[in-house]
């Protein structure tokens, strides 16, 4: 379980939240929602251990994740705003580089069957700066589907992808509730995934 107990988010001198709590359990998806300003993005960087709140405290299975934190983000696939892709190389050494940040196996065969399932077949090997944005982001699905952690934070994932696509990372992500992860996403659209709770900040 995910949980925030309490926290308070200062920015600047601005305090953007006060006494937030939430959990998010195995097989939930958390959307949380918004006006622009409000802290969502603030919110995500608290969950992952990026910054911490100016008080209260985020846990992973009822501990602190600043006390174990190399074996929380073991667990943890987040995705900011910035597509985080090596844009010198290809889409199928971005998804290499990364596994080998991560310590995990990836086979050349799940690497080509992770960029052709979202559409990426005949670009594996481009640079990622010859692709569209769109394009970009399928290659983070790839990495979605390739990293095998339980905890997805997903920063406006939707952002770029056409209809076709949209409904491609929402199967995606009710496959990984499926297979007991646990989702926390910023997006200003409307979802369609099982499991779905909503927090408007």
């Amino acid at each position: 379980m995910l949980e925030a107990r309490s926290i308070t988010c200062v920015r600047g001198e601005r305090e953007l939240f006060s006494d937030l709590d939430l959990q998010v359990f195995p097989g939930q998806c958390l959307h949380i929602r918004g006006e622009n300003g409000v802290g969502k993005t603030s919110l995500l960087r608290l969950l992952t251990g990026l910054a911490s709140p100016e008080s209260g405290e985020i846990l992973w299975n009822g501990y602190p994740i600043k006390k174990e934190v190399s074996e929380y983000h073991g667990k943890l696939l987040f995705l900011g705003h910035r597509d985080a892709l090596k844009e010198d190389l290809s889409a199928l050494e971005n998804l290499r580089m990364y596994a080998a940040i991560d310590g995990a196996v990836l086979s050349e065969q799940d690497a080509f069957a992770s960029l052709w399932r979202f559409g990426l077949k005949g670009r594996e090997d481009l640079p990622v700066n010859c692709l569209s944005a769109g394009q970009k982001k399928r290659v983070l699905m790839a990495r979605m589907l390739t990293r095998r952690a339980q905890i997805w934070i997903l920063d406006e994932p939707f952002n770029a992808l056409d209809a076709h696509a949209v409904h491609e990372l929402q199967e995606l992500i009710t496959e990984h509730l499926e297979s007991n992860g646990l989702v926390v996403l910023t997006s200003h659209q409307p979802l369609s995934i099982s499991g779905l709770r909503v927090l408007d900040l």
